[in-house]
């Protein structure tokens, strides 16, 4: 009887799937600041709830789960059905684990504590963000952030637990729900995206190491509402163009970023006379979003200071948002020389 050495096939003719995101979460635990694996079981139930709203979005078009849902949600805006539906397929999946204690989400006007005695962290998530683009089939995306809490497990939660800055976040990702589908997400040691293969129902690694371009050549911002900017906007994006500068804007946060966080860009959500806070909501979407873009090398700010470092002080606090290729960022923020209501024309 012959034993051979295991030989890895060099026909080509079967091709490597790669890395799975459940294998690749077991293999980084160890970079995790408390490795004791229910952060990692966190993540997949992330994952597993993504693959679950991947599968509604894909038929939403073939069944009755588009369009409005009737209802207003706390920022005010028409809820669509699928943000309804994707707000109780996260809450369901983190609920089950026990890792988590609390819930911040963009469809509920409070925290959900989740009454788990053993639950440790926080986690703030926006379920579907861009999901009126559902109807005309453009991409749309969930993000989340993931604290630790700060008071012992088991107590009651409080203010502190949940009003964190972005720095303390403990983890952050998005899911893109796109011509393919990608989870990104970092723990602070990097950004690694995966790609979902629907045949098999697994997460791959596809994006190791995501470093964003220092600078770049797109811009992405809602120039319909150009006249409410502050003049240190108007001038830098007049610039842009005059640059001849690529303008891209598909109005799904997530997809937006994405782009630019590969390819180089900026993404701009400014103040407005309308917005003088902003509009995107700092805990469960510039937060996630400025973690991810720094450890890609990029940044994040409000146009005159780090999102992370940005003190919560309400649930659904709204932030202006510039983001991207690091080079940019900091060029747009040479634009904005006045507090922004003094600089409105």
């Amino acid at each position: 009887m012959k034993i051979l050495p295991y030989q890895p096939d060099q026909s080509g003719l079967a091709y490597s799937v790669g890395t799975t995101l459940d294998r690749f979460i077991k293999l980084k635990q160890s970079d995790f600041p408390f490795a004791s694996g229910e952060l990692s079981q966190l993540l997949r139930d992330i994952a597993l709830a993504a693959k679950i709203v991947n599968r509604e979005t894909t038929r939403a078009g073939l069944s009755n789960i588009g369009g409005a849902f009737g209802q207003v949600n706390v920022q005010g805006e028409e809820q669509q059905k699928l943000d309804v539906i994707a707000n109780i397929r996260f809450m369901r999946a983190l609920s089950k684990g026990g890792e988590v204690c609390a819930i911040v989400s963009e469809e509920e006007d409070s925290v959900i504590d989740l009454q788990n005695s053993s639950g440790k962290y926080v986690v703030a998530i926006d379920p579907l963000d861009g999901s009126s683009n559902i109807d005309v089939n453009i991409s749309i995306g969930t993000i989340f952030s993931i604290y630790r809490r700060k008071t012992p497990a088991g107590s009651p939660i409080q203010k502190e637990d949940i009003m964190q800055a972005g720095t303390e976040q403990v983890a952050a990702g998005y899911v893109l729900y796109g011509s393919s589908t990608m989870l990104v997400y970092t723990t602070g040691c990097g950004v690694n995206g995966f790609t979902y293969e629907q045949s098999l129902g697994e997460f791959f690694l596809s994006h190791p190491a995501i470093q964003a371009p220092k600078n770049g050549e797109i811009y992405s911002v809602n120039e319909g509402s150009q006249k409410e900017w502050e003049e240190g906007m108007k001038a830098y994006v007049d610039q842009c163009k005059d640059r001849r500068y690529s303008a891209r804007y598909i109005g799904s946060l997530v997809a937006d970023f994405h782009r630019n966080l590969l390819k180089g860009g900026i993404y701009l959500y400014p103040a407005t006379k309308k917005n003088p806070s902003g509009k995107l909501r700092l805990l469960y979407e510039a937060n996630a979003l400025a973690l991810l873009a720094e450890q890609a090398g990029a940044m994040a700010t409000d146009g005159f200071q780090r999102i992370l470092e940005i003190q919560p002080t309400s649930l659904h606090q709204r932030t202006p948002l510039l983001i991207g290729s690091a080079d940019m960022v900091k060029e747009a923020e040479s634009f904005i020389n006045f507090p922004i209501e003094k600089t409105f024309s």
